[in-house]
């Protein structure tokens, strides 16, 4: 009852304390979190707090205070679609251990004009060829992006600092069902990432901010069940990692092929150098390696496929009002690594001369967008993305998807340091190996609250 009793006092006097704090920082146009310091080892009495205890102890609470901020500032990354920093955190005395509860409520509204979309975001290669009543124009309101996250820092002897995260979104099911989905989930430690995370192929700077979720068509924005390894050199300059990642394939096998269980996992690599006070601009170099299993039952064989993708991707702060993103990727049989072409069915295709043999698809795409800071909360950027899907041997079909475009303009106005609003215009366009053409044009809304 006392242990029950300590933690209820300890959260109404620290929640009055940090309350005023907290106040302070908004007003300064920070977001700050609170944090809660609980003990349920303490033995003394918390009614002189703060007015009667010694300094000593207050200090201790004020340095742990601030070493749980800094612990979650530095565990909180910067990039596309990655959550703020949390509102609460709750720590024990000596932040030994801490975790925080963040997130955000974000609704879009969205018009498709021209021709719709057959997908919730702008994904060029779902734009419909033939233009039926039905695609002519179109509506959504959509808070499936809503996001939900928890994060716990254990400071250790043995492992060091050890990080837990996992984050939830709504976009699990159905279309529109709400179904929370499991984005990511890991633990890292000693420069180990093991479970799920964004994968190791993905520049998470390269990339604009975009209301709409899919983002630009040859980014590749996905995540991946792995382990991964990742070191600084020379004081945070230069950066490199590997990992094995669960490999997926979406091919296309025709009547001879069929799929089989995967045996290898995918390998991406990378070599990042960093510049400026804080390490803010950077290019990279990555490469990602494939051995895709296939059963042939024309020739009773098992077959195998080697795919391969490499890119180079930045982001410049050319001034504190000027931000460039960039990355271009070219390979073969490395669907799952753009993401106008995910479950594309186009990581390999029958031979159009031997339809008993398959071909790894060759494929490439490049993005470049540029970010406009008018004032510390007040955005514009505009880009332009391309994906390209080359022949090889001939085509396995004339229908089949030869080019996607992808074009955007937005503004993102901050009216609080949690509170979003934002608005963008979108354009895709498809073209396929016939020469056949189709675009689509759409305007999004955006509010969003973080917590």
């Amino acid at each position: 009852m006392k242990r029950v009793l300590l933690i209820f006092g300890a959260l109404a006097a620290t929640m009055t304390a940090s309350a005023q704090l907290r106040l302070q920082r908004y007003n300064h146009g920070t977001a700050e979190p609170t944090v809660y310091i609980i003990s349920a080892s303490e033995t003394d009495t918390i009614s002189c707090y703060p007015q009667g205890c010694n300094q000593q102890d207050l200090a201790m609470k004020n340095s742990a205070v601030r070493a749980a901020i800094d612990d979650h500032k530095s565990a909180t990354r910067s990039g596309y679609q990655q959550v703020s920093m949390p509102s609460a955190i709750f720590a024990d005395k000596r932040n030994t251990f801490s975790f925080a509860i963040g997130g955000d409520i974000a609704l879009r509204a969205a018009y498709s004009f021209d021709r719709t979309v057959n997908n919730i975001d702008m994904v060029p290669y779902n734009v419909p060829m033939t233009l039926t009543p039905a695609d002519k124009q179109e509506i959504r309101m959509d808070a499936t992006t809503s996001r939900l996250f928890i994060r716990g820092i254990a400071n250790t002897k043995k492992l060091g600092q050890v990080h837990v995260f996992m984050d939830f979104d709504f976009r699990g099911g159905a279309t529109g069902s709400y179904m929370p989905r499991v984005r990511s989930g890991y633990v890292q430690m000693l420069g180990l990432t093991i479970g799920r995370d964004v994968t190791t192929f993905c520049d998470l700077n390269a990339a604009p901010t975009t209301i709409d979720f899919q983002g630009p068509n040859a980014y590749n924005f996905r995540y991946a069940t792995m382990i991964r390894y990742e070191r600084d050199f020379l004081d945070n300059h230069l950066k490199a990692g590997v990992a094995a990642e669960m490999p997926g394939v979406s091919g296309t096998y025709g009547e001879t092929l069929e799929a089989i269980p995967q045996r290898v996992p995918d390998f991406p690599i990378y070599l990042q150098y960093n510049w400026g006070k804080e390490r803010e601009s950077h290019i990279r170099a990555s490469a990602v390696f494939r051995d895709m299993y296939l059963y042939n039952k024309s020739a009773a064989t098992e077959d195998d496929l080697f795919g391969w993708g490499v890119q180079f991707s930045g982001n410049i702060h050319v001034t504190k009002y000027l931000q460039l993103f960039m990355n271009g990727i070219y390979g073969e049989g490395i669907t799952r690594y753009i993401n106008d072409l995910m479950g594309s069915g186009l990581d390999f295709t029958p031979r159009p001369n031997d339809p008993t043999k398959v071909q790894a698809t060759p494929m490439f795409g490049w993005q470049a967008a540029a970010q406009v800071n008018i004032l510390s909360d007040l955005f514009v950027s505009g880009g332009y993305s391309a994906v390209t899907v080359r022949k090889k041997n001939g085509v396995y079909s004339e229908d089949m998807y030869k080019q996607g475009q992808y074009i955007f303009g937005n503004v993102f106005w901050k009216l609080t340091p949690r509170f979003t609003l934002a608005a963008e215009y979108l354009y895709g366009h498809r073209k396929n190996m016939d020469g056949t053409k189709a675009h689509s044009n759409r305007i999004n809304l955006l509010a969003k609250y973080s917590f």
